[in-house]
This record gives C-alpha cells, structure tokens and sequence, in this order.
C-alpha cells in the first residue's frame, strides 16, 4: 500500500472523528439548553429534563481513544 495515501487516509480519517464528535457535541448541546431565553430547552419541562454532559464526556472519551489510535497508526507508518 502506498505510504503517502495512507497517511493522507488516516489523517482524514481523523479530521472525519473530530468533526463527527464536534457535530455531536453542538447538537445536544443546542437541544439540551435550547434557543432563546430562559434556556427554553432545560426549564419548560425541567422535570424530564436531563443533563447531556455525561453522554457527550463519554463520545467524546471514545473519539480521543481512536484518534490515539490513528495516530499511533500514523506514526508507524511514518516512521516506516
């Protein structure tokens, strides 16, 4: 396999996680606090209200892992 298209694949591979982690993280985050004053989001219904923050550490944990991963994998394969 050709190193330069691999590395090239690995590093949009990355880009991909990173922005598919951002994309997550904005959405729930726009849904969890909402639009407009006061948070319409959160107090409209604050008892069926719960609080995204420990679903998004834990993606967010899972992209950092496989960008390790990546990474290590591009190294390798940098180094030759």
């Amino acid at each position: 396999m050709n190193e330069r298209f691999l590395t090239w694949a690995l590093l949009g591979l990355g880009l991909a996680i990173l922005a598919a982690a951002a994309y997550v993280n904005y959405v729930n985050l726009a849904e969890a606090f909402g639009p407009g004053p006061p948070h319409y989001g959160r107090t409209t219904n604050m008892d069926k209200w719960s609080d995204p923050i420990p679903f998004l550490l834990a993606i967010d944990a899972a992209a950092v892992a496989a960008l390790v991963v990546l990474g290590a994998l591009l190294w390798r394969v940098r180094r030759g």
